[in-house]
């Protein structure tokens, strides 16, 4: 299974500014295997270390840091020789032993000529409760679950995802019939590895949503286990209530479908939390297509989407059936799927910021707002081939950015102001923008 993040791994591993690396992502999206595979392509050797109940590790970093006496006691620990530039270091579970983290900071300064990659599940909660180690002594990699493209890869269909990549919409349209029956697998399977491998060697629907039961069955695990105990039953609340959340016809979350009289304060730490282990994609409201962004944050209005649209799917209990019945798997949930297939994608790609717009009387809503940096791209998602672009043109009027996207069903297309970008070539969204 060929995952596009070892390109970045490549690039960090011959940057002169290298420092240790922590790979962030929820748990199951296979940080592991891209770490081990990383280290068979790419060094000599990989000397792994799993942190999680591992009370060796926990005394060897209990006491003194010095970088020698660390990899001293990870040599005896693993019978292996650590040699700098030649072996790839790997400390998987790396929160579960909070010194380890630590350490990061005496290796980046100290002994930087050791190559070292880290990953956790719980990662992010784990840097927000303050563990001890200075900001830029780091670097960061985020891995979500395979993207479109990688699951055309994953499924035998290398020649299509090239073909997106080049962005040949000509022979793309002509070929939009297997694009669109693999966008109907990849809406029911999802990007979940363990359940896009079971789909590629199997082609079993039914296998695949056992693995997905399986998968959430661990994340509810995870509350229990790791969140506090008085925030537990709010996670596993508000958790559930992301499907009706997104079966709405105006998708921003809403506190009071959780229960009633449910308040924001009661819930901030049940969303942080979830954020935080990267179940949820949180897409603020912005009040302004300007740039920056950011800067137009409305903090009050957001949309929460789930880390995959497979387990969307399985907690809707979407049945198989769906995609044989034409289009009509795109158009399930009043189009919750597409719009959160739509945010998985948009989150997968580099140095976007993601939100939507609305004015503030509500009538006009733009789907998502994409920040490319030196651009706003107004981003309008049609389950359909309903090519009505009421929103985007009101947004173009009063804001006037260079481009307007309007991913549909329908073929590509480019006027003086508006692509129409299909939805199985929505991850070309800032090529389209340079071009």
């Amino acid at each position: 299974m060929y995952r596009l993040a070892i390109e970045k791994l490549f690039q960090w591993k011959s940057s002169k500014y290298r420092k240790p690396l922590l790979i962030e992502g929820a748990r199951q999206v296979g940080k592991t295997w891209l770490m081990k595979e990383f280290g068979k392509q790419a060094y000599k050797d990989t000397v792994y270390v799993n942190f999680d109940a591992n009370s060796r590790m926990s005394e060897l970093f209990a006491t003194s840091l010095d970088t020698d006496r660390l990899i001293m006691g990870l040599e005896l620990y693993t019978g292996k020789k650590i040699h700098p530039e030649e072996t790839l270091l790997i400390f998987d579970e790396v929160q579960e032993v909070p010194r380890a983290l630590t350490s990061l900071k005496y290796f980046c300064e100290n002994a930087p000529e050791y190559h070292i990659v880290c990953a956790g599940a719980l990662l992010g909660i784990a840097l927000h409760e303050g563990t001890s180690f200075p900001v830029g002594k780091v670097d960061f990699l985020k891995l979500y679950p395979l993207s479109f493209t990688e699951f055309l890869m994953a499924t035998g269909k290398e020649r299509f995802a090239q073909l997106l990549d080049r962005r040949d919409f000509q022979m793309i349209t002509d070929l939009k019939e297997t694009y669109i029956d693999a966008l109907k697998q990849y809406y029911f399977v999802g990007g979940m590895p363990e359940a896009v491998q079971s789909f590629a060697e199997n082609g079993d629907f039914g296998e695949v949503r056992e693995i997905q039961k399986r998968i959430l069955d661990a994340y509810e695990q995870d509350f229990s286990k790791h969140a506090p105990s008085a925030v537990v039953p709010r996670i596993r609340i508000l958790w559930n209530s992301i499907p009706a959340q997104l079966a709405k016809e105006n998708k921003k979350f809403i506190y009071g479908l959780i229960r009633e009289g449910a308040r924001a304060k009661d819930y901030e730490i049940a969303i942080m939390w979830l954020c935080d282990c990267g179940l949820v994609h949180k897409i603020s409201r912005v009040n302004a297509a300007k740039l920056p962004l950011k800067a137009y944050e409305d903090f009050k209005a957001f949309k929460l989407f789930l880390v995959d649209v497979g387990l969307l799917g399985c907690m809707a209990g979407l049945h198989q059936r769906t995609l044989i019945e034409g289009n009509a798997l795109f158009t399930e949930f009043k189009g919750a799927l597409t719009e959160q297939y739509v945010c998985q994608q948009l989150k997968t790609l580099e140095d976007l910021g993601v939100y939507y717009y609305t004015n503030d009387r509500g009538s006009c809503e733009v789907d998502f707002v994409a920040d490319t940096g030196t651009q706003i791209i107004p981003l309008e998602v049609k389950a359909e081939v309903n090519l009505k672009a009421k929103s985007l043109r009101t947004c173009r009027e009063k804001f006037a950015p260079e481009l307007s996207v309007r991913t549909s069903m329908s073929d590509f297309k480019k006027e003086d102001w508006l692509v129409n970008l299909p939805l199985y070539a929505i991850e070309q969204l800032a090529g389209i923008a340079d071009d």
